[in-house]
């Protein structure tokens, strides 16, 4: 594939390369030949082994590690930059946006599974001589822009990717590993920018109010969204679940029975056990209504969280919600914690719903139907 400004794409198996026709203007966070260069030929995205992976973390130089790639792909170690992840490249996705003379096209893979984070959350590592971190779940983009941008618009063109991409984070919910946040990438992100010196266009602003930034927003964003789905199955329809949502705060289905054991009262439902429970769960879930309610419970436990309302207000916010719904009418709510009231709603809504067809079953036998 070649891109409007005649740069080369090509799926090597384990790499993505991308060769130039000509100079251009890189700015990469990699370790081989990052920072700022206009004497590159090229550069490539690389699935790296997981013994390799793990040989950089015991010691192994990342940097020969590249440079033994480039080789292989047939580049010059001295003329090529390139990052690394685990992500499959048969996932990798390329997405342009044109207005006008100007076209940005992004190559994206992208994995939040396995090390998605929020910036502030607690570290993982402290790095120490060559040690390194081991990938998994990496969001690596590359951003081709068909215009000439000085040092410092290259500079903002990743500011705004970067917010491009947490913006994604953040329209999925991506929950983070590390804390209750959503998460606003992975811990071993990269991303190259290329400009083209040799264009006519020549901008220097690549701010959210240029026309540019607009680009580069919404081709990261558009790229993003598939090579995730398409990488781990994160989408908008995988988080159409109370129980996915939840994640994020670390409840799990186990919770939700503990919970339903404090809120059936002294009257249980007669079949109701741990198994015909998590059953009735895993399907009331899924229900749209009730997803809906679960997240904008949630989203005031969010706002607790970052102090924009007092514990109390958010019991109080979640319990009117909830109690307004016909599935949690009546169920008894916490007063300290409002997460514990989303999770007592929600075992409650399934010991109710038990309930009731435990009695239309009843009322069946009775009249002999």
């Amino acid at each position: 594939m070649n891109t409007p400004s005649r740069e080369q794409i090509e799926n090597c198996g384990t790499s993505v390369v991308v060769r130039f026709p000509g100079p251009r203007k890189v700015l990469s966070t990699s370790w081989l030949n990052g920072g700022y260069r206009a004497d590159l030929q090229g550069v490539f995205n690389h699935q790296i082994p997981r013994d390799a992976c793990e040989a950089c973390h015991s010691g192994g130089n990342i940097l020969e590690y590249l440079g033994s790639v480039a080789r292989d792909l047939g580049l010059d170690p001295e003329t090529v930059s390139g990052m690394v992840t685990r992500a499959d490249m048969k996932n990798t996705v390329m997405g342009s946006k044109t207005f006008r003379d100007l076209t940005v096209t992004a190559v994206v893979t992208a994995g939040i599974d396995k090390n998605g984070g929020r910036a502030g959350d607690p570290a993982s590592y402290y790095e120490h001589g060559d040690s390194f971190e081991p990938l998994g779940g990496t969001i690596n983009i590359i951003l081709l822009i068909g215009a000439d941008l000085p040092e410092y618009t290259m500079a903002r063109a990743i500011m705004t990717a970067t917010e491009a991409k947490a913006a994604t984070l953040q329209q999925l919910v991506a929950r983070s590993l590390y804390s209750t946040g959503i998460a606003t990438g992975s811990g071993t992100d990269m991303i190259v920018i290329v400009s083209d010196p040799a264009s006519p266009l020549r901008l220097s602003d690549a701010g959210k109010h240029s026309v540019l930034g607009e680009l580069i927003g919404k081709t990261v964003i558009q790229a993003m969204l598939a090579a995730l789905e398409k990488e781990t199955g994160l989408s908008p329809d995988s988080q159409r679940d109370a129980l996915v949502r939840l994640q994020r705060y670390r409840v799990t289905r186990e919770d939700l029975w503990d919970a339903a054991a404090k809120t059936a009262g002294t009257d249980p439902p007669s079949r109701v056990n741990r198994k015909l429970f998590y059953q009735y769960l895993d399907v009331l879930a899924k229900r749209p209504a009730v997803v809906a309610l679960v997240a904008a419970a949630l989203h005031i436990v969010d706002e607790a969280e970052w102090g924009l309302i007092s514990r109390t207000e958010a019991c109080d916010a979640v319990c009117h919600i909830l109690r307004g719904t016909t599935w949690a009418d009546g169920s008894p709510c916490a007063e300290t914690d409002p997460l514990q009231n989303v999770n007592g709603m929600l075992a409650s809504h399934v010991v109710d719903t038990i309930r009731r067809d435990d009695r239309c079953v009843q009322r069946e036998t009775d009249t002999g139907h």
